[in-house]
């Protein structure tokens, strides 16, 4: 592949000292060439590719050397930290990369690698010169206070940086409020509670005034928190912070419930939502088991997508339909939802329904005759599809006087985004936080980081920012759902032809099956009962 923004020579086994005289040697040159700002800004959000033998390509992050060749290299701190002392080969080396997919199609593309996080063995930053800002934005998620918790320590324990600031009320905050201190004693505690100490909000992205006041401050190395459109906002931060030549670090920490950013392999508050659904399941069930025909309909967060309520109804084994913004439902007619649900009473007598947030959206929007709206984010507000889907059934018993139903309707919405994280997050916030210090010291900039097949790895923005991570219905992990409920798949036949053309596409670029594996779904006749090919 052709590189671009950089040369093609693969970095690969270049000793560190080397590879920084090449950096350097490639920003002077650009240096050279004194493009224009609106060139610079143009050139800035190229891809910074580099391609080498057997189809290998790695998706590179910038660096501040990218546009200030000149910047001094120190030794790490770490070196002399006794805590390291013990462990065989702390530091990564320069050329270590996370291949993106370990598993392939045989016709997939191949040889696509991240950049591997962890401490290098020189730093960018002097302890004493660090001036570390962090934000958090958009909506609250479980673990938001422990990421914060371990960048001040990590940034104090492991760097000696004593001077770390937080920026109250997300992105807004960096000029319409005053900066909180941040010290270990500070935030020893905050990773016990829930929700966020600096406050969020959405919206309130003003890029001038933002890196006016990261300028104005003196800050240098920029921690921003949040979900895919505050990764976009912090990618154009990188770009104004680059256009001025500022000594800079930006770096992203993903944040979203909904588990929906792409390529990472699960975003931080997903195993404690996962968990905390449970209980609300739990309530549901005990509800419907004591009345007679007795219906619980549990809501449960995924704006556009539906891994929670996936993850939840496959822990769970209590539930019997569970409805996602991907998988296409209707509730008339033969196969419809309201058959279904009337079969299941008088097999069972009684039901489980969970729904994501984000599903059946269409449904409400035509029989309501409303016009989208959005948030401060962006995101298109959503109407309660739970409340909706609970009249409509009560609506369809009503007419049968002869099957009186008992529903309640249960919306742990908030309360599963306000906890505080399980331990598996926690530990998980731990690396995210550590991994993104690292990264920054070293002088990377312009990226989020993440795990990708279980190792923790720069990404550049725009991976993460291009598309959402969805379920795939066609995939097995759905397939085990409609197992494990029995309830039909709803779709049409239309639907089936539409989601084979996107599943295709889907195995040519982004597959995880083995060669010779096949999708659990391939006509409209396979839909109506369990998957069983699992």
């Amino acid at each position: 592949m052709e590189a671009v923004g950089v040369a093609p020579a693969p970095v690969v086994g270049v000793p560190e000292k080397k590879l920084l005289e090449l950096k350097e040697s490639r920003a002077t040159a650009a240096a050279a060439a004194a493009p224009s700002p609106s060139m610079a800004a143009k050139w800035a959000m190229k891809k910074k590719l580099v391609g080498g033998d057997g189809g290998y390509v790695l998706e590179d992050v910038p660096h501040l050397t990218d546009y200030l060749p000149e910047l001094p290299t120190y030794p790490n701190p770490l070196q002399d930290n006794p805590a390291y002392s013990v462990v065989k080969q702390y530091f990564v080396n320069t050329d270590d990369t996370v291949t993106q997919k370990i598993v392939v199609h045989k016709t997939s593309a191949r040889g696509t690698h991240f950049r591997r996080a962890g401490p290098r063995q020189r730093v960018f930053f002097q302890s004493d010169e660090v001036n570390a800002a962090i934000v958090t934005c958009g909506g609250l998620c479980p673990g938001l206070n422990t990421v914060i918790r371990e960048l001040v320590c990590g940034l104090y324990d492991m760097y000696g940086v004593t001077s770390v600031v937080g920026i109250e009320g997300g992105y807004k905050g960096f000029y319409s409020k005053n900066t909180v201190p941040l010290t270990p004693k500070s935030v020893n505690d905050i990773h016990k509670r829930g929700g966020t100490v600096l406050g969020t909000s959405r919206g309130g992205h003003d890029t001038a005034k933002i890196v006016d006041s990261i300028k104005h401050r003196g800050i240098n190395q920029v921690y921003i928190l949040g979900g895919d459109g505050t990764q976009k906002g912090a990618s154009v931060i990188y770009e104004e912070v680059r256009r001025r030549g500022l000594k800079c670090s930006v770096v992203g920490v993903p944040k979203t419930i909904d588990n929906d950013i792409a390529v990472i392999d699960k975003s931080f508050g997903f195993d404690t939502a996962v968990e905390e659904a449970q209980r609300a399941i739990d309530a549901a069930h005990v509800e419907a088991e004591s009345a007679e025909n007795g219906i619980g309909v549990v809501k449960l967060m995924g704006r556009n997508s539906g891994f929670i309520a996936m993850y939840a109804t496959l822990a769970s084994r209590d539930v019997d339909c569970c409805l996602i913004p991907e998988s296409p439902f209707y509730l008339e007619g033969k196969g419809g939802l309201l058959e279904f649900i009337e079969k299941r009473l008088k097999d069972n007598g009684h039901m489980v329904i969970v729904v994501a947030e984000g599903a059946g959206q269409d449904l409400i929007a035509k029989s309501m005759n409303l016009v989208d709206t959005q948030d401060a984010s962006g995101n298109k507000l959503l109407l309660d599809v739970g409340l909706w889907l609970s009249q409509k059934i009560k609506d369809h018993f009503k007419k049968k006087r002869s099957f009186p139903i008992t529903l309640k309707y249960i919306d742990p919405t908030y309360m599963i985004r306000a906890v505080r994280s399980n331990a598996s997050d926690n530990v998980y916030c731990t690396l995210l936080a550590h991994s993104a210090v690292h990264g920054a010291m070293a002088g990377y900039t312009g990226f989020t980081v993440a795990p990708v097949n279980g190792r923790h790895a720069y990404i550049p923005f725009y991976r993460i920012t291009e598309k959402q991570n969805k379920v795939v219905i066609t995939d097995r992990m759905w397939a085990r759902v409609l197992c494990s409920t029995n309830q039909p798949c709803f779709l049409s036949h239309e639907d089936v032809e539409h989601l084979k053309h996107d599943d295709d596409e889907h195995h040519l670029h982004n597959t995880q099956l083995l060669e010779g594996e096949s999708s659990p779904v391939k006509d409209s006749s396979k839909c109506n009962g369990s998957a069983a090919a699992v």
